[in-house]
C-alpha cells in the first residue's frame, strides 16, 4: 500500500483559496475515483471536491472552517500499490461539459428566455421560480470607499462570520492589513486584531445586527444575505468603472415564435430537450459578435483584450430574488440543439445548487431577459470585466406595417424590444449601435422552414 497526499485543485479563474465546509468522507472510509469527499466555499459558489482516485482516507488534514490554498494539501489517502499514484495526488474538480450535445433533462429553464413559455401567464411564469437559492457561503469582494484599504478587499466566508459574531464592521475589515494570498485577511489577521480591540490598542465601532437596529412602524428590516451583498457591490463597481451607454431596437420575433410553436413537441421528443427562446436569442449574439470581434474584449489598464473564444452568460433569476450568470463556453461550437442542451443544463444546476465555480468563470458577454417579468425594456448593467451586455423584453402582439410587393399593410406582429447596454470607455456609438442592429437581423431573417438538426 501507497499513502498519497491530496491537494486542492484549481477551483476556477482567480480564485486562491477556499473554505471548508465539511467532509462528506471520514477518515476510514473507502471512496472511489470521482466519489466527493468534501464540501468548499469560494467568492463565486459553494462546490463539492471530488477524490481523483480510489483507496482509503487514511488522515484528514484540514478541518471545517480552514481557509485552504489551492494547491495545499488536505488529505492523507492509502491506495494500492499497481495504481502507481504519484506522492501528491491532486483533487480535481468537475469540469464544465465540453462543446457537445450531450442529453440533459427536459425541464424548460429560469433564465433569460422563458417569457411567453408555455405555461402561460405572468403568474405561471413566476412561480416556475421555486427553486432552491444557491447556497449563500460566499466571500464578499468588498472594495473600500473610505480610501486605500490595507488589503485587497476579499474576504473569505470564515472571516466574515467571525467579524459578524465579534461585531466588527466592513470599515474596520479594510483597515487590517492581509498577510494571505494577494494581501487578503486570513483568519490569523482578524484573530490578531480581534486580540488588539480587546486589549484596547484598536478602535472598533460595534457594527449593528439587524434585530439591533432602529425599527420604524409597520416596517421589517432584513439583513442581506452574502449574495445580495456581493451583487450590491459588483453592481456599484461595475457602474464606477464603466461609462453606461445603452441603445435601443424593437425586432419582429413572428418567424421565431411560430416556428417554436411549430416545433416545440418535435424538437423535445427528438432531442429529450425543451427548446425556449434562450438558445435561439444566444445564436443570434454569437453570430453578431463573429461579425464585431470588438465587443468580445475586456479592459486592462490601457489595453484592449480581444477574446478569441465567445463565452456567453446567461442570467438566471433565483428563488429568493437573487441573480447569478453562468457560462456557456465556446458557446460559437454549439447547433441550436447543443445551445438548447447546454442552457437547460445549467439554469437545471443553478436551480439545485450544483454549479461549479468554473461554470461562472470567463464570461465574455452576457444577455439577461428582462421579459420573463414582463418589462418592455431595460438597461441592464455590465458584468465586469467585460464591455457590454444585451436585455430582450417581453415578445408582444403589436399592429405593424408590413412592406409587401403589392403595397404596404397593416398586421398583427410578435414584437420584442431589445437593449444593448455599452462601456463609452471603448465601445462608441457606432460598434454598440450596429453590433445591436446586427443582433436585431439575425433574429428578423430567422427562417421559419428550418429543419430541428
Amino acid at each position: 500500500m501507497k499513502i498519497v497526499d491530496m491537494v486542492m485543485p484549481p477551483l476556477g479563474e482567480s480564485i486562491m483559496e477556499c473554505t471548508v465546509l465539511g467532509w462528506l468522507k471520514q477518515p476510514g472510509d473507502s471512496v472511489e475515483a470521482d466519489d466527493s469527499i468534501l464540501e468548499v466555499a469560494t467568492d463565486k459558489v459553494d462546490t463539492e471536491v471530488p477524490c481523483p482516485i480510489s483507496g482509503v482516507i487514511k488522515e484528514i488534514l484540514v478541518q471545517e472552517g480552514d481557509v485552504v490554498e489551492i494547491g495545499q494539501p488536505v488529505a492523507r489517502l492509502e491506495v494500492s500499490e499497481p495504481e502507481e499514484a504519484p506522492q501528491t495526488a491532486p483533487l480535481a474538480p468537475e469540469l464544465p461539459t465540453p462543446p457537445s450535445e450531450a442529453t440533459s433533462g427536459e425541464h424548460d429553464p429560469v433564465t433569460v428566455d422563458d417569457q411567453n413559455s408555455d405555461e402561460g401567464n405572468l403568474q405561471e411564469q413566476m412561480a416556475g421560480f421555486g427553486l432552491p437559492a444557491l447556497s449563500n457561503r460566499m466571500a464578499s469582494p468588498l472594495k473600500s470607499s473610505f480610501g486605500n484599504n490595507a488589503n485587497n478587499g476579499f474576504f473569505s466566508p470564515l472571516v466574515l462570520s467571525i467579524a459578524k459574531e465579534e461585531g466588527i464592521s466592513m470599515q474596520d475589515l479594510l483597515t487590517i492589513q492581509g498577510t494571505g494570498a494577494e494581501a487578503r485577511v486570513t483568519k490569523n489577521d482578524l484573530g490578531s486584531f480581534i486580540k488588539k480591540k480587546d486589549n484596547g490598542t484598536a478602535a472598533v465601532v460595534p457594527a449593528l445586527k439587524a434585530d439591533q437596529l432602529p425599527k420604524a412602524g409597520g416596517v421589517e428590516v432584513q439583513e442581506m444575505n452574502r449574495m445580495r451583498k456581493i451583487i450590491a457591490q459588483r453592481m456599484k463597481e461595475s457602474q464606477s468603472i464603466s461609462a453606461h451607454v445603452t441603445s435601443f431596437i424593437e425586432t419582429d420575433m413572428t418567424a421565431i415564435v411560430q416556428w417554436r410553436e411549430k416545433n416545440k413537441q418535435v424538437f423535445r421528443h427528438q432531442n429529450g430537450t425543451s427548446i425556449t427562446y434562450t438558445p435561439i436569442l444566444i445564436e443570434a449574439v454569437v453570430k453578431a459578435i463573429r461579425d464585431f470581434p470588438l465587443i468580445n474584449i475586456s479592459v486592462e489598464g490601457d489595453n484592449l483584450l480581444v477574446r478569441k473564444d465567445i463565452n456567453i452568460g446567461m442570467g438566471v433569476a433565483l428563488a429568493d430574488g437573487n441573480l447569478i450568470v453562468p457560462v456557456i463556453r465556446q458557446a460559437d461550437q454549439y447547433s441550436l440543439v447543443g445551445l438548447a442542451k447546454m442552457v437547460n443544463d445549467l439554469a437545471e444546476r443553478a436551480r439545485t445548487g450544483r454549479l461549479k465555480a468554473d461554470d461562472l468563470a470567463g464570461g465574455t458577454y452576457t444577455i439577461s431577459n428582462i421579459g420573463t417579468f414582463g418589462n418592455l425594456m431595460g438597461t441592464p448593467v455590465i458584468v465586469q470585466p467585460q464591455v457590454a451586455i444585451m436585455a430582450f423584453g417581453a415578445i408582444v402582439k403589436k399592429p405593424a406595417v408590413i412592406e409587401s410587393p403589392q403595397g404596404d399593410l397593416l398586421g398583427i406582429r410578435q414584437k420584442m424590444f431589445i437593449s444593448h447596454s455599452y462601456d463609452h470607455r471603448v465601445v462608441d456609438g457606432s460598434l454598440g449601435g450596429l453590433f445591436l442592429k446586427k443582433v436585431s437581423d439575425y433574429l428578423e431573417e430567422f427562417d421559419p422552414n428550418r429543419s430541428i438538426v
